[in-house]
């Protein structure tokens, strides 16, 4: 294990407050989204589309990192050329979802555990080669009536630390995302207790299998309430539940802390990330950025619906949104950005 590589690689994902791009969808994933907007669901579409994406001019500007998914990894420009290389020349570092997904976990009805771990250390080993400098795994959280359970919680902790560790020893930084998903009518004050619980078991987890802190990136939930719930918080009240709630449970060793978007309209997103870094930016020991899937590229997939003509345009909104969110790193994202 190299640590200072991992170190180093873990800061300069987030260097001149650049974010994280997940692109890492499933290719079931990608064909809903693409059936929804009429777009062919087939792999030469599903290859277009992210060709559209990791040749946006100027994207490099404003991401750091992409988190690829396996078919994605292995995917050409229609030149022939690497997707890998095209992103390492864009400025941006390679990324790798490992998981291969949340499934039913046994004994516990309504809550499931992210499986993978079965010849992971390969697994990593041949995206390293391939050109990937970081990974990522997710683990999903239910709120509602009894749940979540502990030994939920506990399990998807500590898959999530054993694919960290596995990750640092292949040289791999890890992206660790516990997400306490929105699914239900909980108010703003129970996703906080839930989230504050799920932090310091995760990272209990971690300091157990031996994770260097340093050479990791948390991928969290927003504190929010739930879809259905009727009350709707401000953007500062998201901003203090969320960052008071990871500053009382998230080492300050961690460097960086990358949201996830988790289906929040993408200005929302934006706006809600530029709040917690106006209000807390000199009070936080760590990076506070994004990693945003939907809330980058859904704009641009609607634009784009398939068709080579609308490429450019589609291309256009998708760094657009991207440097809205360089701009709520900074505190400086305002609604004149979008109308502009």
């Amino acid at each position: 294990m190299n640590m200072q590589m991992l170190k180093d690689t873990a800061r300069l994902l987030f260097a001149d407050d650049k974010g994280l791009l997940a692109m890492d969808e499933s290719n079931g994933t990608c064909n809903k989204r693409f059936a929804a907007l009429g777009i062919a669901q087939t792999v030469e579409a599903r290859r277009a589309y992210r060709e559209l994406i990791v040749t946006t001019p100027g994207l490099g500007e404003s991401i750091g990192g992409a988190i690829l998914y396996d078919e994605t990894i292995r995917q050409k420009k229609s030149d022939g050329t690497p997707f890998v290389k095209v992103i390492i020349e864009a400025g941006i570092t390679p990324g790798i979802k490992v998981d291969i997904g949340a499934r039913e976990l046994a004994g516990h009805p309504g809550e499931k555990v992210t499986e993978g771990l079965d010849g992971l250390r390969d697994r990593l080993e041949e995206y390293f080669q391939m050109g990937a400098r970081f990974a990522k795994w997710r683990a999903v959280i239910a709120i509602g009536d009894g749940l979540p359970s502990w030994g939920c919680v506990e399990a998807n902790a500590h898959a999530l630390a054993r694919y960290a560790a596995l990750c640092q020893e292949a040289g791999l930084v890890p992206v660790v995302e516990p997400e306490v998903i929105m699914d239900g009518d909980h108010t703003l004050e129970q996703c906080g207790e839930i989230t504050d619980e799920v932090l310091r078991t995760v990272f209990g987890e971690l300091y157990a299998q031996r994770v260097v802190i340093e050479g990791m990136i948390l991928k969290p939930n927003m504190v929010l309430p739930g879809l259905a719930c009727t009350i709707e918080p401000s953007l500062e009240e998201v901003a203090d539940a969320t960052v008071n709630c990871f500053l009382r449970a998230v080492p300050a060793a961690v460097p960086a802390i990358a949201f996830l978007s988790g289906g929040q309209p993408a200005e929302l997103a934006s706006a809600r990330l530029n709040a917690m870094n106006v209000r807390f930016k000199s009070r936080m020991p760590w990076a506070l950025a994004f990693s945003f899937a939907r809330a980058i590229q859904q704009p641009a997939l609607e634009i784009w619906k398939g068709r080579e003509t609308n490429v450019v345009a589609a291309q256009q909104v998708l760094v657009d949104r991207a440097r809205c969110n360089q701009a709520a790193r900074r505190g400086e994202y305002s609604q004149q950005m979008e109308a502009k």
